[in-house]
């Protein structure tokens, strides 16, 4: 079990901790020493690190835990909920086209380092983006700018996606105008993400002077993002300190923030990855609260007098495959083999928390697209080996990578997965060597430059439209994948243009047939992620989206 540095100090050092307190001197953590009324720290478990202090080099919910209660977007959503409503700006609107994006910002809002918030902070923002060069570009840097707007001022790549972003002008203080040239599914939803979220202009001239790097598949974060100090936005809280040796991220409260202040003054977020040690931690009373409650512990905790609910439906895990990494998987029957090897309802029975599903698409059936007729692919370890030795590869050898040192929503124990997963696939006569990887940056960066034959990963949706689903996968060549097909593409992005929502919905139906029959990678399940919190403790409203906004709790 983690504990905290003062802790460890006075269990060590008890007579020097008398000493101390004789002398009027405290610890670095004297807020934890008080009574629960009076306390003012809140110590949260994640599974995993995050990977920067700057969101916009993110594409993980650890990073994004962190960061979202420091940094706003132009667009959030409902606490609790996913309905979109205002954040940095009060109202939005578009043209009928959807390719002019007016915003009327809120005003007298100020950002953690002093500077005011207002449209040409806006720009600021939207213009540093889209003028990444080098590494930035990387998708496994640049995610999200590239999801939603696509691709640079100057490409650098001939796979980097066409830039949709046209321009962003400041019409007057409080007005910012953000165009685009083309309609898209992304937005307005994409001017939601924590990965949009407003800097500081005074911080972004500061993040210029750096550059990422690479080096084969991985990348090197500039400092700036690795530590406390530059990165500045608008949120309840601002960041103090990024203590990698404890793995703990620091944050207080933002004083000067324009909305409801921050009920609780210092806000810590711990790294423990193993969720046992989690849910010690929490019945020590060395934590309030932690994430990814394991399907076997809610009630027993619920028992115990510890709140536990439970986020709804909102995600899906999947098996990944690279076709450029392995050349055996562009063929069709390979794939459709590996699908009929995996024995999903008994991962879904064994590992999952209750109210789990077995996937049979690339989106949840809580999520308006999902369709009623796709191909199926029950498992059936004889009809497997039939396909692999149609396809000549009765002696399939593959590597599958799985991430270590993390819990994810739709993933509650990756390894127990894996080696399910593992089996089922020998029993279908296929060589499985493991690849084990740290989550981040290691895995995080394997996986999105495509460099793992097989991979276990998942999504939950950022926003509720079908295309944030398959498009975020299927709308164009990703590495991830490695496969290049129009049919998929075409139907995928076939939505992404409509205005109508029922004429959106029936063609989000129509990909997910399109995709299934293709068969990129294997859809394995939804969960309901559950999370944690202290006796003592009035938790923050809990999000579909996993977007708990921590200034809401409060200790009782």
């Amino acid at each position: 079990m983690r504990i905290s540095k003062s802790r460890a100090a006075r269990a060590i050092t008890a007579a020097v901790a008398v000493a101390l307190i004789a002398t009027g001197c405290s610890s670095e953590r004297d807020s934890d020493n008080k009574s629960d009324g009076e306390k003012d720290t809140f110590v949260f478990a994640g599974a995993g690190d995050p990977g920067s202090l700057d969101p916009s080099l993110a594409s993980d919910g650890e990073t994004f835990r962190v960061t979202r209660q420091a940094f706003e977007a132009l667009i959030e959503h409902e606490s609790g909920g996913s309905e979109m409503v205002g954040g940095l700006a009060d109202k939005w609107s578009s043209n009928d086209e959807g390719t002019v994006w007016t915003f009327d910002l809120r005003k007298n809002v100020k950002f953690h380092d002093g500077e005011a918030f207002n449209a040409a902070a806006v720009c600021a923002n939207y213009d540093h983006w889209f003028n990444w060069t080098g590494t930035y570009q990387s998708s496994a840097v640049s995610y999200y700018w590239q999801t939603i707007m696509g691709g640079f001022a100057k490409n650098e790549d001939k796979e980097t996606p066409e830039a949709n972003y046209k321009s962003c002008t400041a019409k007057d203080e409080n007005t910012a105008v953000i165009e685009v040239k083309e309609p898209s599914a992304n937005l307005p939803g994409g001017f939601s993400l924590n990965a949009l979220a407003i800097h500081s202009p005074k911080a972004i001239e500061e993040y210029k002077k750096q550059d990422a790097s690479a080096k084969g598949d991985a990348i090197t974060y500039p400092k700036y993002s690795q530590e406390a100090g530059t990165v500045a936005g608008t949120g309840p809280y601002k960041i103090t300190k990024w203590n990698k040796g404890n793995k703990e991220v620091s944050l207080e409260r933002f004083d000067g923030y324009w909305g409801e202040k921050a009920k609780i003054k210092n806000l810590v977020f711990r790294t423990i990855s193993d969720e046992q040690t989690r849910r010690q931690a929490l019945q020590a009373g060395d934590i309030d609260g932690y994430d990814l409650v394991a399907p076997a512990d809610v009630k027993t905790l619920e028992d115990q007098g510890y709140g536990v609910p439970t986020r709804g439906v909102f995600n899906l895990f999947y098996v990944g495959m690279s076709q450029e990494a392995n050349p055996a998987l562009k063929k069709k029957e390979v794939r459709q083999a590996i699908a009929h090897s995996i024995d999903r309802e008994n991962l879904v029975k064994t590992q999952l928390p209750e109210g789990g599903k077995v996937a049979d698409q690339f989106m949840p059936d809580t999520i308006e697209g999902y369709s009623e007729d796709v191909k199926q692919y029950a498992y059936d370890t004889g009809e497997a080996k039939k396909l692999l030795k149609k396809a000549g590869q009765e002696k399939l050898k593959v590597d599958f990578c799985y991430p270590t040192e993390v819990t994810r929503p739709y993933m509650p124990a990756p390894q127990d997965l894996f080696e399910l997963m593992k089996d089922d696939l020998e029993k279908s006569g296929i060589t499985v060597t493991p690849k084990a990887m740290k989550w981040a940056p290691d895995y995080l960066d394997a996986t999105e430059s495509g460099s793992c034959d097989l991979h276990m990963l998942g999504w939950t949706g950022d926003f509720n439209d079908g295309f944030n689903f398959i498009g975020t996968w299927f709308s164009g060549y990703d590495k991830q994948w490695g496969f290049k097909d129009k049919k998929v593409f075409d139907a995928v992005n076939a939505g992404s243009k409509l205005g109508k929502h029922d004429e959106r919905i029936a063609a989000y139906k129509k990909a997910n047939k399109v995709v299934m029959e293709y068969l990129p990678g294997v859809p394995v399940s939804s969960s309901p992620p559950a999370i944690a919190f202290g006796k003592n403790v009035n938790p923050p409203n809990v999000s579909p989206l996993t977007q708990e906004v921590f200034s809401e709790a409060s200790f009782k």
